[in-house]
């Protein structure tokens, strides 16, 4: 059995804490010997159309879907975490943010904001943007996050950035976004370089550049940003604006799921299970899709519950691996092959795992 998936760029990491979208993948096994890849798009240089997407898909035997567009930027209303503080004086500000201790938090930096404290005057942008001890106000988190990238700190140059593409606090304005997030990047937020580089592989906001994305890529990844590390990847699997490099692209995916990216872990469980840029490793490759499921992917629910059916890397569980089945096919990752091997099924083990799955989904 071979597992094969169609990767995809997360839409922009918008806030500290929010994961990237979940990037798309197509598993196709070809039961029972391998898993081929399916066709894929690749990008050209210079590209004439953008690099395409493909949202999250499971087939077994049919043709991989066309992949679309990524989506443009949004700034869905979430918590963006305040930075950790270079500056040793706003250490007391930080830690009641931490502990949830948000007015405490707010007392604090309005003080040592008075006082030009940049990490300060961030953190009170933070507050006023997330209604964290004080009532939301956009207009003030703009405020509170200029005065803080005037004076350098990059946390609040891609915040107030982020704000500047949403139109919160102001007009919309993508121009000043780039800036502040170019800004930022070169001051060494790896959260503003992710961005950017998506915006140069979207080619909306700004001209489509997939090296320049892809150095931007590296930057963030270098310093440990898992969506980073992950989308960089799967430029190196696909040859996107940097040589293709199989066992490279397996060390990124590698890194990142050791981080807990779902998409990562995926995908790289598919490497492990095929053995394509790293030593075959099929226990291993189903412990990670174990994981991955649990963790709510409905791919690797998918996956799971092949090789726990067909015992591929692990032995036949197939009450386990039907429950995985109907589990991801609530999900909209049916499998009319599986659904066909679940009629075959003894009614009582059906029963068995039917009501598996109905526990797992917190039904009665």
């Amino acid at each position: 059995m071979t597992l094969s998936r169609i990767p995809l760029l997360a839409t922009l990491l918008l806030a500290a804490s929010l994961p990237a979208t979940p990037a798309a993948a197509q598993l196709q096994i070809t039961p029972p010997a391998t898993i081929p890849s399916p066709d894929r798009q690749k990008a050209k240089e210079p590209p004439k159309e953008k690099p395409k997407v493909a949202p999250h898909t499971i087939t077994k035997k049919e043709t991989a879907p066309k992949p679309s567009a990524s989506p443009s930027p949004t700034l869905p209303a979430t918590v963006i975490p305040a930075p950790a503080p270079d500056n040793p004086n706003v250490d007391l500000v930080f830690g009641a943010y931490q502990r949830g201790q948000y007015k405490t938090a707010f007392d604090l930096a309005t003080a040592r904001a008075q006082n030009g404290d940049a990490k300060a005057m961030t953190m009170l942008g933070e507050l006023y943007s997330n209604a964290m001890g004080i009532r939301r106000d956009y207009a003030k988190a703009v405020e509170w996050y200029k005065r803080a990238s005037d004076a350098g700190d990059r946390e609040a140059m891609f915040a107030l950035a982020m704000l500047r593409i949403a139109g919160r606090g102001g007009p919309v304005d993508k121009g000043e976004a780039v800036k502040l997030m170019a800004s930022a990047a070169k001051l060494g937020e790896p959260k503003a370089a992710y961005n950017l580089a998506l915006l140069y592989l979207d080619g909306q906001t700004l001209p489509q550049d997939v090296k320049r994305s892809a150095e931007l890529l590296r930057q963030a990844a270098d310093a440990g940003l898992p969506e980073a590390q992950y989308a960089l990847a799967t430029f190196y699997k696909e040859g996107t604006g940097v040589p293709k490099d199989l066992e490279r692209s397996v060390r990124l995916l590698q890194a990142a799921s050791l981080a807990d990216n779902v998409d990562a872990e995926v995908e790289y469980a598919i490497a492990l299970f095929n053995g394509t840029g790293t030593p075959q490793n099929q226990p291993a490759a189903v412990a990670l899709l174990r994981k991955a499921a649990r963790q709510g992917s409905a791919i690797a629910q998918n996956r799971l519950a092949w090789v726990l059916i067909n015992g591929m890397g692990t032995s036949v569980d197939k009450i386990e691996g039907f429950k995985w089945h109907l589990v991801a096919k609530t999900s909209g990752k049916g499998d009319p092959e599986l659904d066909k091997q679940l009629s075959d099924l003894p009614a009582d083990d059906r029963a068995k795992a039917e009501a598996a799955a109905k526990k797992w989904l917190g039904q009665k």
